[in-house]
């Protein structure tokens, strides 16, 4: 792993409910040695990716992370176009909606959208990397990305989230096929026990996934009629902001899903 990669790998530890992080737990989250991660977020510092506050001197992003979102929603104004959409789609089915984006190799969740109708309900962390093989919005995008992308997705040991999670690659492929044919990709209790979630691929202008829509849901709520309403609102979404961001569905995309 090259220096760059390692430092910009120290900022992916910072969360939605971790904006500080001080150097003995970025030691402890990274595997590096604490030299090592001293230096590399001196570094980081020094060009404005993060810097020190508190008593304690922990670390927390800094202006220049600030000026680089701004740019990349100015460029590829995604996150505001699908505020809207995941408002709606939250209503349509009183349970979390949340959008993932592809990060090179990585999904990570850009904005979620809570319903007032229930107390308990599935939280999200923005910025949360989700897993290819475990979670729904994972299984849709791996359902349409390339073949060598699928298979460095499903190389090596995949972790067992819960007890119903799927590490077998080959049955994993087999869920690909099925979603590949219906369009929609779902997932119970495979990474978060006790959770149903539903999602859906966007797609770019090239015709590739570039992430998911997706609604969350206990598995206690979900019945027939509300598993056919999330259903059919997570393909209009998914339509919606594929359309509105200039991407375009793949000709093998079922075309009742995409209509």
């Amino acid at each position: 792993m090259g220096t760059v990669t390692k430092a910009l790998n120290l900022l992916s530890f910072f969360t939605q409910n971790r904006h500080e992080i001080g150097l003995s737990d970025l030691t402890r989250l990274s595997g590096l040695n604490k030299a090592t991660v001293y230096r590399l977020m001196g570094e980081l510092q020094e060009a404005g990716f993060v810097e020190q506050v508190g008593p304690d001197r922990a670390y927390r992003l800094g202006p220049e992370v600030l000026r680089l979102a701004a740019l990349r929603e100015a460029a590829v104004p995604i996150l505001s176009v699908s505020r809207g959409i995941l408002d709606r789609l939250c209503d349509a089915t009183g349970e979390t909606a949340h959008l993932s984006l592809l990060r090179g190799t990585q999904l990570v969740t850009l904005g979620h959208a809570y319903s007032p109708r229930h107390a308990t309900r599935v939280m999200m962390d923005d910025a949360e990397i989700l897993s290819f093989h475990g979670t729904a919005s994972g299984l849709a995008v791996l359902a349409w990305a390339d073949d060598a992308f699928v298979d460095a997705a499903l190389a090596g040991p995949l972790a067992a989230h819960t007890t119903d999670t799927v590490t077998d690659p080959g049955a994993i492929r087999a869920m690909l096929d099925q979603v590949r044919a219906d369009g929609i990709a779902e997932s119970v209790g495979r990474f978060e026990a006790d959770v149903h979630s539903h999602a859906a691929p966007v797609f770019g202008a090239d015709q590739r996934p570039i992430g998911a829509l997706a609604v969350a849901a206990p598995v206690s709520r979900m019945t027939p009629a509300q598993r056919a309403t999330i259903r059919a609102e997570l393909r209009a979404a998914a339509r919606d902001l594929t359309q509105r961001t200039g991407g375009f569905f793949p000709p093998e995309y079922p075309q009742e899903a995409a209509a």
